[in-house]
């Protein structure tokens, strides 16, 4: 065991410390990792290039043209009109597709509604006249206005003669006078009969 300071100062300089690189000695490091890295990269692709090369010249026999050059870029241009003949007629097919996409769509949600599979919603009563009710229906644009009365079906009074005497009585008083006691109720039963 260490007992004195001296043996513990003679101890710690005993084990050689390690410091810790400089951010300098670092970044050097970095950048030579990622140089050897780069060299090896670019001498895979040429490596690669070259395979592909050897593969193909293997593989595949080169083109012998009946017409030459002249020939081949003729052919292109009819494959390239043709494609773009195709390509029209895609468009409008597509464009026809879409359309009647469309309308079956429209026409699904008015078989719908016609089936009533929507939720009825609940109505609250308004206060509102005829008139205000035809405004509504038709816009401001349309002045209507509705007389209901001249719908109804017109009736005429015949005047019956009795009522017409009974109207024309005149004085009230003198009608009870005539009629009170036994004199007046003889009189009403022998004018009905």
């Amino acid at each position: 065991m260490l007992g004195t300071s001296t043996e513990v100062v003679l101890f710690k300089r005993a084990i050689p410390f390690r410091t810790e690189p400089s951010h300098a000695v670092e970044n050097h490091q970095k950048s030579l990792m990622l140089g050897i890295a780069k060299g090896l990269l670019e001498q895979e692709e040429k490596d690669s290039v070259v395979e592909r090369q050897r593969y193909m010249s293997e593989t595949c026999k080169p083109l012998s043209l009946p017409g030459g050059m002249q020939a081949l870029q003729e052919l292109c241009r009819e494959l390239h009109h043709k494609i773009d003949v195709t390509d029209e007629e895609r468009y409008d097919l597509e464009m026809k597709v879409n359309k009647c996409a469309k309308e079956i769509e429209d026409l699904n949600i008015k078989v719908i509604d016609l089936k009533g599979k929507f939720k009825k919603p609940v109505l609250r009563k308004v206060r509102m006249s005829a008139d205000q009710m035809l405004q509504a229906l038709l816009g401001s644009k349309h002045k209507v206005s509705l007389d209901l009365r001249a719908n109804l079906k017109q009736v005429k009074k015949e005047v019956k003669e009795e009522d017409k005497e009974l109207r024309d009585v005149g004085d009230w008083r003198k009608n009870i006078e005539d009629k009170s006691g036994m004199d007046g109720r003889k009189k009403m039963f022998e004018a009905e009969a």
